[in-house]
């Protein structure tokens, strides 16, 4: 079904909004949050709390991108058990090491203390995305928005483990060189 016809779904209030929404995007939500949380229990909660966060959301809110908004509920909600475990001393691996790598250089969300600060840097982060190559931006968005593991990476673009790290590397310090250029600082 149409991402339209969906989003009308849940301005109607029809119930059939969440079924079309697991039908097209369970998949999509169950991997965000699998790579987060590497628990599949734990994944298909989140998944579930997504539409039900999506059905409290909509009406007001009508989203541009359906997908762009599922998968940042998703993530946000999936971050938060990560964060919930990682305070019980339960260890994950690759989302803490996906949160260390970008913590060199973008500020944590506790040090942005106004919502406007936040949107600030997210609207230059988009810029700075926006200037980089098209197989940067992919690598990037797969490593920090889907938390994908190196070696998926490396094995989905067809390079090395060390190629993906070294461009990472150099895309994270850019990306901190960019922040501090604007005013941003860690």
């Amino acid at each position: 079904m149409d991402d339209d016809k969906i989003v009308e779904l849940y301005w109607e209030r029809s119930e059939d909004a969440i079924v079309q929404t697991s039908k097209k995007y369970s998949r999509y939500c169950h991997y965000i949050s699998f790579n987060i949380l590497h628990n599949n229990e734990d994944a298909e909660e989140c998944v579930n709390d997504t539409y039900l966060r999506a059905w409290n959301a909509m009406p007001p809110r009508r989203p541009d991108c359906l997908s762009t908004f599922l998968g940042r509920i998703t993530r946000n909600l999936s971050i938060d058990k990560y964060r919930k475990y990682s305070a019980e001393k339960r260890g994950f691996g690759e989302t803490a090491l996906v949160l260390e790598e970008l913590a060199e250089c973008v500020p944590s969300s506790q040090s942005v203390d106004q919502a406007i600060d936040e949107i600030v840097l997210v609207e230059e982060i988009n810029r700075f995305l926006a200037l980089l190559s098209k197989t940067d931006r992919l690598l990037f968005m797969r490593r920090y928005w889907y938390s994908s593991p190196i070696k998926e990476i490396a094995e989905a673009y067809g390079m090395s483990e060390s190629k993906v790290k070294s461009t990472l590397f150099r895309t994270r310090n850019k990306l901190k060189l960019h922040l501090e250029k604007e005013g941003i600082t860690i």
